[in-house]
């Protein structure tokens, strides 16, 4: 049997450990700190999962080009794996933004903070 891969994006301190969760799945994780490092990764492994946060682009960081700084992970998902499953984690306040992503690669989960871990447990089975 093979061993399924999940990407962790941590940009930020909310996003949670889930690493307990992966293990008891038999999911094999890797931690990545920044966009520009899974982009790299993905080039040389195509996970099962990505699990990373939406961070909403308000205009001024993404220069009204970007929806979030999930793009370009995305548009690169559609050349580099387009079978991996995206479980975005976002905040409620940001949660109206989120579905315009699925215009560019269809999201596999939302999960709102804080995150329900049973729920969690059902996207990744």
């Amino acid at each position: 049997m093979t061993t399924k891969t999940l990407f962790s994006i941590i940009e930020s301190s909310a996003h949670p450990n889930l690493t307990e969760i992966y293990t008891a799945l038999g999911i094999k994780e890797s931690k990545i700190n920044s966009m520009r490092k899974a982009i790299a990764e993905l080039k040389k492994q195509q996970p099962e999962f990505i699990v990373a946060e939406f961070f909403y682009g308000y205009g001024n960081n993404y220069a009204g080009v970007n929806i979030s700084n999930l793009d370009v992970l995305l548009y690169s998902l559609q050349k580099y794996s387009a079978d991996t499953k995206v479980i975005v984690l976002v905040d409620k306040e940001e949660f109206q933004y989120v579905g315009k992503l699925n215009e560019i690669i269809k999201l596999h989960d939302v999960l709102k903070f804080p995150i329900n871990k049973d729920h969690m447990r059902k996207s990744l089975s």
